[in-house]
This record gives C-alpha cells, sequence and structure tokens, in this order.
C-alpha cells in the first residue's frame, strides 16, 4: 500500500510538473532563485529555479519551471524580460516591484518552433497578445526620437504604440512595428499615411515659419501619427502586418513619388544665393512643386560659370484643356511660347530664402524648351533685383560714357564769364539807369492818377448818360420809336410796288416806249 501511495504521489508530481525553460540575461539584477516568479498578465506561471554564470562570463543563465498549460507556448516566438520600476515613452511601469521585487514578465508565442532555450530582451515589450486591433510594419530611414512604447495617433488621439524595431541587415532601413488598437485599426486603409510626429516641427523656409506638433508627449517622447490625405479618397482596409512607409514630416505625405513628378532644368547666371534644396516651385502662389538639386557647371572652352537648378513638378496641379490631349512636353512648350519663364524670388524677408516662381512674362525675348540635358530645359528671366543692378549698371556706363571733364571746363567759363558781367562797369551803370527810369516811371503813374484820372471818370458818367438816353429813345413805348416803325412800314410797300413794276417791265419791256395799256 505504501508503494502504491508512493508511486502514485510520484507520477501525479511528474504529470502535473510544468516544462523547464532556460533564459539568458546580461545581468541578473533582482532575481533570486526559487524565489522571483515569471508572470503574464500579473498572472504567475513559473519560478526562477536556479541562476548561473555562463561559462564565458559574458552573461547569466537563469533556469526557470513553467505551469504546465504554458508547453503550447513554448515557440521561438515567447519573449522574457525582467520587469523593474521603470519610466520611458511618458509611461510609468514596474512600480509595484519596488516593494514586491523584480520579476520576470512572458510574452507568449502562439506560432512558430518549439524551444525551451530563450534569450531575454533588455528592454520590456509592449505586450499586444490578445488585444483586439492589428499590427502594422513601418519602413524609415532613421528612428529619431521614437522608441518601444511610443505613441501612434489618429488626429491627436492615440490609436496604438509602436512595439518593436530593429535595423535592416544593410543598415540603411529601420523597420517599425505599431499596433493599432480597436476600433481605431478599422481607420488603416492602404493609401494610409503614417509620418514622424515627434518633437516640435519647425520649418523655416520661403514660405515662412511654420510649427506643428501632435501633443506634449510627443513633444518630448517622440510619436507617430497617421492620416489620409485631404486630397486622396479612402482607400480599402488595410491588413493585419501590412507594410506602410514612415514619411519624416506631415508635409512629406503629399508628395508624389519621383516616377509621377514632371522634372525639369532651369539656368540661371547670377547667384542663387538663398536658395536651397526643396525650395517650393509656385505659379502665382500655388505650389506646383520643388527643388531637387542645384549645382555650379562651367564651359570647358571659356569657363563661363552657370548654376543649373533642377525641379520637380506635379501634373495634376496645372494642365491645358481642350479638345485636344496634349503630352506634357507640347504643354511646355506652348506655355513657354506664349512666355512662361521661370523666376528667383524672395518668399520672406524674414529669412531671405528664395523660391522658383513660374509665370508668364510678355515682354520676355523669344525663347523655346531645349533638350539638350537630361531633363527639358525651361527658359528663366532674370530676377528683380538683377534686373534693377543691371539698370543701374547700363546708367552707370552711360554717365562713364559722358565727357565730364569738358562740360565740368565749359561750366568753369561760364561761371567766369557770368562773375566779369556781374562785376563790369557797364552793367553797373545800366542799373542805375534802370533805377533811375523806374524813379519816372513812379512820377508819372503819381500824375496820371492826380489829372488824368478824375477827367478820364467824368467821361465816362457822360458816356453812360449818352448810353441812357439811346436807351430811352428806342423804347417800344417812345415817340421816336414809333415814327421809325412808321418809316419802316412805308419803305416796306414802296420796296413791293417797285418789285411789282419790275416783274410787269420783265414781261413787257416795250411798256417804257408806248406806256401801259398803249401797246399795239
Amino acid at each position: 500500500m505504501a508503494i502504491l501511495i508512493g508511486g502514485w504521489l510520484a507520477y501525479k508530481a511528474i504529470s502535473e510538473k510544468g516544462p523547464t525553460i532556460s533564459i539568458t540575461f546580461s545581468t541578473a539584477e533582482g532575481l533570486e532563485a526559487g524565489k522571483t516568479k515569471i508572470k503574464y498578465k500579473d498572472v504567475e506561471v513559473g519560478q526562477v529555479q536556479a541562476i548561473e554564470l555562463s561559462k564565458d562570463l559574458t552573461h547569466v543563465e537563469v533556469t526557470a519551471e513553467l505551469a504546465k498549460g504554458a508547453k503550447e507556448y513554448l515557440t521561438d516566438k515567447a519573449r522574457f524580460w525582467v520587469v523593474r520600476a521603470r519610466v520611458a515613452a511618458g509611461e510609468v511601469s514596474g512600480l509595484g516591484t519596488i516593494f514586491s521585487g523584480a520579476y520576470i514578465g512572458m510574452d507568449p508565442g502562439k506560432s512558430g518552433e518549439p524551444t525551451r532555450h530563450f534569450k531575454g530582451l533588455e528592454i520590456p515589450p509592449v505586450v499586444t497578445t490578445g488585444l483586439p486591433g492589428r499590427h502594422f510594419e513601418l519602413k524609415a530611414n532613421r528612428l529619431g526620437s521614437l522608441d518601444i512604447g511610443s505613441p501612434v495617433y489618429y488626429r491627436q488621439i492615440k490609436a496604438g504604440q509602436v512595439v518593436k524595431y530593429n535595423l535592416e541587415k544593410d543598415g540603411k532601413t529601420v523597420n517599425l512595428r505599431v499596433f493599432v488598437n480597436a476600433p481605431h485599426h478599422e481607420l488603416v486603409r492602404k493609401n494610409t499615411k503614417f509620418w514622424n510626429a515627434g518633437g516640435l516641427d519647425v520649418a523655416l523656409d520661403a514660405s515662412g515659419i511654420r510649427i506643428r506638433t501632435e501633443s506634449l508627449v510627443t513633444l518630448m517622447l517622440g510619436g507617430i501619427a497617421f492620416d489620409i490625405p485631404t486630397n486622396a479618397e479612402p482607400g480599402a482596409p488595410a491588413h493585419d502586418n501590412d507594410v506602410f512607409i514612415l514619411h519624416e514630416s506631415h508635409d512629406d505625405i503629399y508628395e508624389k513619388a519621383a516616377a509621377e513628378m514632371n522634372h525639369f532644368i532651369l539656368q540661371f547666371k547670377g547667384s542663387v544665393r538663398g536658395l536651397a534644396v526643396e525650395a517650393p516651385v509656385e505659379f502665382r502662389g500655388i505650389k506646383m512643386g520643388e527643388v531637387t538639386e542645384i549645382k555650379a557647371v562651367f564651359d570647358q572652352e571659356t569657363l563661363t560659370p552657370l548654376i543649373l537648378v533642377y525641379i520637380k513638378t506635379d501634373p495634376g496641379v496645372w494642365q491645358v484643356v481642350g479638345e485636344t490631349t496634349l503630352a506634357e512636353n507640347e504643354e511646355m512648350e506652348m506655355l513657354v511660347a506664349k512666355g512662361l519663364r521661370a523666376q528667383l524670388k524672395t518668399g520672406s524677408l524674414l529669412t531671405g530664402q528664395l523660391f522658383v516662381d513660374l509665370d508668364f512674362h510678355p515682354d520676355a525675348p523669344p525663347a523655346s524648351v531645349k533638350y539638350d540635358g537630361k531633363y527639358p530645359e525651361v527658359p528663366t528671366v532674370p530676377a528683380p533685383l538683377e534686373m534693377i543692378t543691371a539698370s543701374l549698371n547700363q546708367l552707370l556706363n552711360k554717365i562713364e560714357k559722358l565727357p565730364i571733364e569738358e562740360i565740368g571746363s565749359s561750366l568753369k567759363n561760364t561761371v567766369q564769364g557770368a562773375e566779369r558781367l556781374v562785376n563790369s562797369a557797364e552793367l553797373k551803370q545800366s542799373v542805375g539807369e534802370l533805377n533811375e527810369t523806374l524813379k519816372n516811371t513812379r512820377r508819372l503813374v503819381k500824375s496820371l492818377n492826380s489829372t488824368v484820372a478824375p477827367e478820364l471818370n467824368t467821361t465816362l458818367q457822360q458816356g453812360q448818360k449818352t448810353l441812357a438816353d439811346i436807351g430811352s429813345m428806342v423804347n417800344p413805348n417812345s415817340a421816336l420809336y414809333r415814327e421809325l416803325q412808321r418809316a419802316m412800314k412805308e419803305l416796306a410797300d414802296a420796296a413791293k410796288s417797285i418789285r411789282v413794276m419790275a416783274e410787269y417791265l420783265e414781261r413787257h419791256p416795250d411798256a417804257l416806249i408806248y406806256g401801259k395799256g398803249k401797246r399795239q
């Protein structure tokens, strides 16, 4: 009976015993054999049995026994780490370990190859196992201020967090794994754009000063934001583990791929100080592209310097509409023929930075698009300041050609002649005689005022009286007026009789010989 009971107890102990695993850590700080627990979601699933140094003394090996039910989760996808009090990514975790001591956290692996040997993580991961939502992969050129636990925002609402990152083998790309919680994961579409929203996005360029930040947390610790560009319609829903590009800033999400842009070359002879790569290319205030490259070239024979500015434009921003669809080069050729030119202008007096302005200049010399280089070359016109400088140079050249010395000599002779004339005795005598004449003129005017003026006044009064008498004589009620009226009537009657007699004689000229009524 004792043997049977002992055998049953031994079988029960063996059958209920969980798997034994080994975990390697760089240090055993806070770990104790026989005391340190292994937990998943704060539930105890195992305990540390032994802690030993590795043979090469580079790490420690922790032997732990897990619960029986943990066997199916021990795959190469499972993760273990030491939980201590930690402040990271704007969150405080593991405060309970201050009193209870550190423990080993576990993230079970539901898929993968079974294993009993694990490498512990030095940085606690974000556990998303069992949480509703989706994982997405992001590819970036650099990590920036991002870290595990960095928040992911949708329109300034926290929708997820960074759960993992690693560097590609070629060292050129950083892979980030983010988890977007439900129901926000439904907002991630095939054409959704992710961008680095960490820190304070300050842009000081030709457009002025622009400041953008998602929240105080991203300002200090970094973060990621996602959204669909305002100029795009929502695409199909994204699937778990879909891959996206992590853009450097919010403005970059509107940039199209290089293959979708039109590329041109601009050639300037003057200085382009203040023009930088990514400076905007505008048409009457509408941004249609940006500068991609600036370089100086020299003619091999004359060593004349030329500044080549490479630009790219969005073909969707402007287009020539009509019944016939034109190709890209045909559109540009037509616009250039109508006076389209590129010109450098100052975008901001504060920054002094330049931008490329495309506009029509009807007075510009005729030009056409050139196809000699890598891209079509659009003709340019000098900057406004260069035009003013050129005009001033032309004016100075004309002034230099003037005979300044001869003009100065002639002016000096003229001044000397005027000085001799002013100081001559003849001029002084003439001035004296003119003064005497003026005195005589004043005496004559005074005499006229005393003698002629009264007599002239009397004459004027008599003239006014005579005019008044004449007015009374021609009054319709006066006798003279009536006599004149009667005389005028008799004169009219006499004129009528003469006219009758003249008409009769014209018909009967012989009446002058035989008389009236005695004609045969």
